[in-house]
């Protein structure tokens, strides 16, 4: 009975402190932490599933080992960066007594910095998809700030027809200008569909099968 009841001790314990509000701010970089590894993984994990046996080649071995790669470098960085992130926060609000928006500001640079600086390609395709999304919101917000005026018509179709004049451009004539990954993809549905020699690398397989 010794068991149960020190882990119900533990548990009461630890729930008491968890409750305690002095401590609030160092247990919500703790789990800061926690939700960027969690989120890290489940985003990561399916993606690099999907790519590696797309489009990598080699053993199953060598395959699963670059999506646990993947995903532990993609779940470690984020994790790393909120905790850094809102601990950075958390120590400038308690210096200055009050919350401002440079805080917010100053912290992430500092974690993008120390995280996010190191240019791979995991960090590149998730400083990449950050840049598209902030584009868009400085948009929006210059036009609710009264920077720019509202645009009479949606935008959408122009901006459409930019971003994919410029990508297969680029990919055409410049591919060494893109990532990788981008790279791939385009090739498999630009360059590859041009070649087949029957039935099954036209209709079944994306390339002829090799004899084992």
């Amino acid at each position: 009975m010794a068991g149960p009841d020190m882990i119900k001790t533990l548990l009461y314990t630890v729930n008491n402190l968890l409750q305690e509000e002095k401590y609030r701010a160092a247990l919500a970089v703790l789990k800061g932490f926690r939700n960027g590894a969690v989120y890290g993984a489940k985003i990561r994990a399916p993606h690099a599933l999907v790519m590696t046996f797309l489009f990598r080649s080699g053993s199953l071995k060598d395959k699963l080992k670059a999506i646990l790669k993947a995903t532990y470098t993609h779940s470690r960085n984020l994790a790393c960066f909120v905790f850094t992130y809102k601990g950075l926060q958390a120590m400038q609000q308690k210096i200055q007594g009050k919350s401002l928006q440079s805080h917010s500001f100053l912290a992430a640079c500092v974690g993008g910095w120390l995280v996010f600086g190191d240019n791979n390609s995991i960090n590149s395709q998730i400083n990449m998809y950050l840049l598209s999304r902030i584009l868009f919101a400085l948009s929006r917000l210059a036009v609710e700030k009264g920077i720019i005026p509202q645009p009479k018509q949606d935008p959408f179709p122009l901006f459409a027809t930019l971003v994919w004049g410029i990508v297969l451009w680029l990919f055409e004539y410049y591919p060494h200008t893109l990532q990788p990954s981008l790279q791939s993809s385009m090739s498999y549905l630009y360059h590859d569909s041009n070649v087949w020699h029957d039935i099954s690398d036209f209709l079944v397989y994306n390339k002829p099968r090799t004899a084992a």
